[in-house]
């Protein structure tokens, strides 16, 4: 419990963080129906442009967040995770001005550019700050106990957004996600892997394709050199049958995700007219399932159950949930189906520990 409380300033970094760009989420399907279709509730175009927002961004994940990570064993966690949360800012400020066409099509565009960076990145981060500080045999707890208050900031951003207007919102938002990085800047402990935590950045690869640890940070290659090769990646996936199964079921699981992101609010607009304050219903309710499996019941069951089957429970949880949606006949399902939700956080929980117990041994 010392090395928990050790990560505080971490705790109200990643509450803040999700706080601000979380409460804007109910809010951000009628903004993008305004510009785009406005007096409409379908809109194909809307769908259209969220959808390929989400390959672009995710495109750029791919080879920015091993990049992030790699440098991130060499320069620390807080160094990098100044970048992904002072982005973050800019397309919240943009919203915040205004939300005409003009002010949305510029907020589009830097939001795709700076979510290639931000998107996920912050999270990583902190989940590899928690493992650099906590031992082994406390790890499943304290990334259930991070969840946990991600989550909280979802309950408390989505609470927020309920009971202020559109530009208000936008206006915290912004505000919120500022004091975030400062906070950070201020606070945080700067974190960098060691002999106990971190043998060798997992793509830092030495000649002859075997990896290599001299302890000298001083003559660090120039960050270009950095980018991890289609040779790192394999050998990575290569490194242990785990890894490579988590990856493809982690692969497909955010392909569904991603198609459900994509259209369930502009489904819901159109199917039952929902608007910023039924998603913050919705999401409140979503949330508080949440906060309840990852703080009270993930610590409990990770004692008990193997990880494996928490995974399993997860992912047919978000199965049934999809489909629930799909066939909705009435707006009270969409309220019912949310809270088989609550199991959505093993699923990330589960994939950390695999990858950090896999990337250990490497």
């Amino acid at each position: 419990m010392e090395k928990l409380a050790e990560l505080s300033h971490l705790f109200v970094t990643v509450f803040l963080s999700s706080f601000a760009s979380l409460m804007v989420i109910p809010a951000i399907t009628d903004v993008t129906m305004s510009a785009v279709c406005p007096g409409k509730d379908e809109c194909s175009l809307a769908i259209y442009l969220s959808g390929f927002q989400q390959a672009i961004i995710g495109l750029g994940t791919v080879v920015m967040m091993p990049l992030i990570g790699n440098l991130s064993d060499q320069y620390g966690r807080k160094a990098l995770l100044t970048l992904p949360m002072t982005l973050s800012v800019i397309p919240l400020v943009i919203l915040a001005y205004s939300r005409t066409t003009t002010f949305f099509y510029a907020y589009y565009l830097l939001r795709t550019l700076t979510a290639m960076i931000c998107e996920g990145s912050i999270n990583c981060l902190a989940l590899a700050y928690v493992a650099d500080n906590v031992l082994e045999r406390q790890r499943t707890s304290a990334f259930g106990i991070l969840s946990g208050i991600a989550t909280a900031a979802f309950v408390c951003g989505t609470l927020a957004a309920r009971f202020l207007s559109t530009a208000s919102t936008f206006q915290v938002a912004a505000l919120v996600s500022m004091l975030a990085a400062v906070y950070m800047r201020i606070f945080l402990r700067e974190s960098l892997p060691n002999g106990e935590n971190l043998t060798r950045p997992i793509l830092k690869s030495g000649q002859d394709g075997h990896c290599q640890d001299d302890g000298n940070l001083s003559g660090l290659a120039p960050v270009l050199k950095k980018i991890p090769s289609i040779q790192d990646i394999t050998g990575l996936l290569k490194s242990s049958v785990t890894f490579s199964q988590a990856a493809v079921v982690a692969f497909f699981n955010s392909i569904a995700e991603g198609g459900m992101q994509a259209s369930i609010m502009y489904y819901l607009k159109a199917r039952f007219h929902f608007s910023k304050n039924q998603y913050a219903d919705l999401m409140l309710l979503l949330g508080i399932a949440g906060m309840a499996s990852q703080l009270v019941f993930m610590p409990l069951l990770a004692q008990l159950v193997a990880e494996e089957k928490l995974l399993a429970i997860g992912l047919l949880g978000g199965i049934a949930d999809a489909l629930l949606f799909s066939v909705a006949w009435s707006n009270w399902v969409p309220y019912a189906t949310t809270m088989l939700c609550g199991f959505y956080g093993f699923r990330a929980t589960m994939f950390t520990q695999h990858c950090i117990e896999t990337s250990r041994a490497y």
